[in-house]
């Protein structure tokens, strides 16, 4: 998999947190992943290939057609296609845009470098996400009236409509985060919701922009499920299992206990993030690690993990479903060591890129950055493997 995008994809936290999802959440999945973003660029790919601007946006007919051809596939022979990708997200607009009101010289070069992008990358056997950027976000009440907004939001329904000609997916963050930072600013004036600066979202804002993806990118909200009717269990020894396995119940004097062994993990969020969770639905939408008991007696339950207390909470919560990514347990933790990981995987990575080898580094440079590599990527594969966990579920204070 690899992110192509400007200086927002270069910022490596969007990027890094759709790859930590994906490999906690499909643990057993061989997956590499590369970020090839690179700041200032474009969709015909102007950092890479350096085409004269001026004389791509006069063009039009045949004339863009080469211009774009030429750009586009120098950019993507460098950068992308020597890494053999079998899928590529695309995330441009934000300075194709050049910041100012809607240019249709402008956009008509945009749509037709989206376009070859997306053939390029098709012809050369990858599945292609042709996604919108996020907002800009000023510190204005009304962000929807900014005219640089204006002229985003009419480039991404033109990216909509490339992806639709070119049987592409199509990804929209810039509408759901728009709408996220109405909501706020319809709160609070002042609101300022990504962190960061207007262009460039810091931990929390970059989280908003990879629920956004993975949702337009049809992610399963579901890491795993354990279902327990106590009375039931008694009787004739049931339980629901949903991408988990459950073992070993027992039932003495009001306290369960059981094993259970996820087939995934949750899904890690950056310390640093947190209050993302309470701007979008994340944990509903991505990250439902849920655990259902029902017919207990007290009015509420210590729920522990491996010997740790993680929540308190009453039996009505416990029976309707409790989702567990919503507190620290051992397997958010594991999860967190897989998203350590993945930036310390990446920023080698970078290195090797753009410090090495664009400029020209000596064969055994790059192969001591390439064994750094798989060095991360073998730690990421073992410490992404979900493990067995016991739980007990007593009454409060017992």
């Amino acid at each position: 998999v690899v992110f192509l995008g400007d200086s927002i994809t270069e910022q490596k936290l969007y990027t890094t947190y759709v790859e930590a999802y994906t490999l906690t959440r499909f643990p057993q999945w061989s997956l590499t992943f590369r970020n090839v973003g690179w700041g200032g660029d474009t969709a015909w790919l102007r950092q890479r290939a350096h085409p004269d601007e001026g004389a791509l946006f006069a063009a039009t007919g045949s004339a863009l057609d080469e211009m774009v051809t030429k750009s586009v596939g120098a950019g993507l022979a460098r950068d992308v296609l020597p890494l053999k990708p079998t899928a590529v997200t695309v995330d441009f607009s934000m300075n194709d845009h050049a910041y100012q009101a809607f240019r249709e010289d402008i956009f008509r070069a945009h749509v037709r470098s989206q376009k070859e992008i997306a053939n390029v990358l098709t012809k050369n056997g990858a599945r292609v996400a042709l996604m919108t950027t996020q907002p800009i976000e000023e510190k204005r009440p009304d962000p929807d009236k900014d005219i640089k907004n204006q002229s985003l939001g009419k480039f991404s329904e033109g990216i909509k409509e490339v992806a639709a000609k070119e049987g592409v997916t199509f990804v929209d963050q810039f509408n759901p985060y728009l709408a996220l930072m109405m909501k706020a600013r319809a709160a609070k004036p002042d609101a300022f919701i990504g962190g960061g600066d207007a262009v460039h979202p810091g931990p929390a804002g970059h989280t908003l922009m990879a629920w956004a993806i993975l949702k337009g990118l049809n992610a399963p909200a579901l890491v795993s499920c354990a279902c327990i009717d106590v009375k039931r269990w008694l009787r004739s020894k049931v339980v629901c299992e949903k991408q988990c396995t459950v073992a070993n119940v027992k039932v003495k004097d009001g306290v369960l206990s059981f094993d259970r062994t996820d087939a995934a993990l949750p899904m890690p969020i950056d310390a640093r993030a947190v209050a993302a969770l309470q701007l979008a639905p994340i944990a509903e939408d991505l990250n439902r690690y849920l655990l259902k008991v029902s017919g207990l007696k007290a009015a509420s339950y210590d729920v522990s993990i491996d010997g740790a207390k993680v929540a308190t909470l009453a039996k009505e919560d416990l029976a309707n479903g409790f989702n567990l990514a919503t507190v620290a347990t051992p397997s958010s933790q594991q999860a967190l060591q897989v998203l350590d990981l993945v930036f310390k995987k990446n920023d080698v990575y970078f290195n090797r890129w753009r410090n090495v080898q664009l400029n020209n580094g000596k064969p055994e440079q790059l192969a001591a950055l390439d064994k750094q590599i798989a060095d991360f990527e073998a730690q990421i594969n073992a410490a992404r493997t979900p493990k067995a966990h016991h739980f007990e579920i007593k009454p409060a204070g017992k």
